[in-house]
């Protein structure tokens, strides 16, 4: 299974922090954003590679941050200790970089043609693990991927969410007594469920072809709910309902308060 992190955005509504620097990395303590992700989904055995999709702008920025966090391979670990140049901490799987070619907001590709162009760059044929990479998440990835192998389907997350305001602003998913998906809106008026959707997916090797032919035919390119709403329509998907909560930064407000209440390591865990 490959990891997919979608962060081709440009974090516009956080002004100039991100004007030149991506949001995935941003510091939340000593960590990232993303950091703080990898590190769970890392240690899953089933994920053998990590891929993130980002632009043209930010991809030296990515680049450089793989390069500090990779470990280096059991032959060179003999021969350097982690205090020399080479980086001796965090990631085992290995970490790559895509970058779709834009440079501004207004040329972005989409999060879902970014999954496309990133399926194609490296001719994925693998079960996917889908993220976004601006949230906290205090539960894990691990627990996600056993109920996708147990119940043998692509699978999106859902959690309860009771106010109509903020299920108005999400996908929203109805599901029968196994958390099987029955429909799915996107940002519905009138929401037929509590059961709101966050951007985490998995698309298993066997729906592959469905989500390759996604867009043309008809499926909405920008948020990455718009393929899972194409998907739900298209082939049987599950929902698993979140064991914990998750911190969703989208602004600046969200990403200081983050700082605020997550900063400290030991609080975080």
């Amino acid at each position: 299974m490959k990891c997919i992190v979608i962060a081709a955005g440009y974090a516009t509504r956080l002004g100039e922090l991100t004007k030149n620097f991506p949001k995935p990395l941003l510091k939340i303590g000593e960590n990232t954003i993303l950091g703080r992700m990898l590190d769970d989904i890392d240690r899953i055995p089933e994920i053998d590679e990590h891929i993130i999709i980002t632009n043209h702008k930010f991809a030296p920025i990515f680049e450089e941050w793989v390069n500090a966090n990779t470990l280096i391979n059991e032959h060179e670990s003999n021969e350097y200790s982690c205090n020399s140049s080479y980086s001796c901490s965090k990631y085992t799987k290995p970490i790559t970089v895509v970058d779709d070619g834009t440079e501004t907001n207004e040329t972005r590709l989409g999060a879902v043609c970014d999954l496309l162009f990133a399926m194609e760059q490296l001719q994925l044929d693998d079960d996917l693990l889908v993220v976004a990479a601006d949230n906290l998440l205090f539960f894990s990835f691990q627990e996600f991927v056993d109920f996708a192998k147990e119940k043998q389907t692509s699978c999106i997350m859902c959690h309860e969410q009771q106010s109509i305001e903020k299920l108005q602003r999400t996908g929203v998913v109805e599901v029968d007594e196994q958390m099987r998906v029955l429909g799915m809106e996107e940002k519905p008026q009138v929401p037929k469920s509590h059961w709101a959707v966050p951007p985490f997916y998995i698309y298993l090797k066997k729906d592959l072809e469905l989500v390759r032919h996604s867009v043309e035919n008809g499926c909405g390119k920008d948020a990455p709910g718009n393929l899972a709403h194409y998907m739900v329509e298209h082939t049987t998907m599950h929902a698993w309902p979140m064991s914990g909560g998750r911190f969703d930064i989208g602004s600046l407000d969200t990403y200081y308060e983050a700082q605020k209440l997550y900063g400290n390591e030991h609080e975080f865990h």
